[in-house]
């Protein structure tokens, strides 16, 4: 047998089984919903021995800087704060209790601008520490990044009720 037939013989079957392989050609096939399974989250910021971390937290609304604000507020989950995580910011209390003198059932209020974010806090918070800020500033930049990402640096100016000011930018958080 010649080489050339040789070829065929072998080329032939080999065509003929790519080409039927038995899946026949189907339309769409409507099958339930869109994938699902991935909750949207948004960075929080607590902190642990001192230093500020980042804690993803599952929201309905990502870059909304007062939705994560809130999640702040509501502090670290019972396991996290055994697992060593704590906060300086003070909690809020449920619109439905006696507000004790030095607290507020309000919430800060969030204005936008641009790239740049202010929180105006209620009274009660008016001596905030450093941290505690910081953990507002750096709350706040990151729900807004996730929202308007941009190159441009995210500033934030928390203003107490008694008129302090503190600001500071997403560039000076961890993880930014």
């Amino acid at each position: 047998m010649k080489a050339g037939h040789r070829l065929a013989l072998l080329t032939v079957p080999a065509l003929l089984g790519l080409c039927s392989c038995g899946i026949p050609a189907t339309g769409v096939v409507e099958a339930g919903g869109p994938a699902s399974g991935i909750e949207p989250v948004t960075p929080v910021y607590f902190l642990r021995d001192g230093a500020l971390v980042a804690v993803p937290r599952a929201t309905a609304d990502p870059g909304d800087a007062g939705a994560a604000l809130d999640l702040l507020l509501l502090g670290p989950a019972p396991v996290e704060g055994a697992g060593g995580l704590s906060t300086e910011v003070p909690g809020m209390l449920p619109a439905t209790s006696p507000v004790p003198e030095n607290t507020s059932a309000a919430g800060p209020t969030v204005s936008v601008k641009g790239d740049t974010v202010g929180i105006r806090l209620p009274p009660g918070f008016d001596r905030l520490s450093r941290l505690a800020a910081e953990q507002l500033i750096c709350t706040a930049a990151a729900a807004h990044r996730i929202g308007e990402p941009s190159a441009d640096t995210v500033t934030v100016t928390v203003s107490t009720g008694s008129g302090r000011q503190a600001e500071g930018t997403d560039g000076d958080c961890p993880g930014a």
